[in-house]
């Protein structure tokens, strides 16, 4: 008897001190982690005191107005983004492609090959499916500034840019059935009325990068205005040369996600 109860205090106290142990082990694990996360919250709030170059990629949706309403409906538009913001006052120097694309189209460039129920008759003597839709695109530089709004962080608030840049835009004829040869090749060029020209933009919004680089987005407004016209050498829906002088207007509601990368004085050090 006396025995056994010196193995059962034994067993009591190695299970005591095993319990011991693992509390010891919890405790320092929960310690390293808490220490950690205070580190790396100090590191992230110090990265967003750096250099930032930050890839935007965006939507918008837009609403011609003045020539460019005559011609085409309201388009959608996604875009390809590249800024660098300096640390000191947010100022924005950027890079931005977008591409434009609608399924409403006001001119009808195709009448003068029209019969006269209004098909067009395609090789194979039957009526062609054609479909007239909008394409285009802008290409520019901007510049710009990130204004900090109370309560924020210090690289988020209102995002003001202004740029300039190449503004384009034509009538895609899409010939589903491929039967009208009038729509092949270099033919069809007389048909779409490709026009570009230079143009200007200006957006205003907020932009967020918090610190935690978790969630960083852009959302706000836009508007363009180009000085366009033709750049076909003649136009066989009116059978003459446009010679018009176009101003087109759009106007958009933008949102973007950002991919910022936090350039430190020294080069090889990027933080993402």
């Amino acid at each position: 008897m006396d025995l056994n109860l010196c193995f059962k205090c034994t067993d009591i106290f190695i299970r005591a001190y095993k319990s011991q142990e693992m509390l010891h082990r919890f405790t320092l694990l929960i310690l390293i982690v808490l220490f950690s996360g205070l580190s790396l919250k100090a590191q992230l709030q110090e990265n967003n005191k750096l250099n930032i170059l930050a890839i935007n990629i965006t939507y918008a949706s837009q609403w011609p107005a003045v020539d460019m309403k005559d011609r085409f409906g309201n388009n959608l538009e996604i875009g390809l983004g590249l800024d660098y913001i300096t640390k000191e006052k947010n100022y924005i120097f950027g890079i931005t492609g977008n591409f434009h694309f609608g399924n409403k189209v006001n001119e009808n460039t195709l009448e003068s090959i029209e019969n006269d129920d209004g098909n067009i008759v395609g090789v194979d003597q039957a009526a062609a499916i054609v479909s007239l839709k909008q394409r285009g695109l802008y290409a520019g530089l901007h510049i710009g500034k990130i204004f900090q709004i109370s309560g924020s962080n210090a690289r988020s608030g209102l995002r003001v840019t202004i740029g300039a840049g190449l503004l384009q835009h034509k009538i895609r004829l899409q010939d589903d059935l491929q039967t009208v040869n009038l729509l092949k090749g270099d033919y069809r060029k007389g048909f779409d009325r490709l026009s570009n020209g230079l143009a200007f933009h200006q957006f205003i919004g907020y932009e967020l990068f918090s610190n935690n680089r978790l969630l960083n987005f852009l959302i706000g407004v836009e508007c363009y205005e180009a000085f366009t016209k033709s750049r076909r050498s003649y136009d066989y829906g009116s059978m003459s040369v446009d010679t018009k002088e176009r101003f087109d207007i759009l106007f958009g509601v933008k949102a973007g996600w950002i991919l910022p990368l936090y350039l430190n004085f020294d080069p090889d050090e990027i933080y993402y």
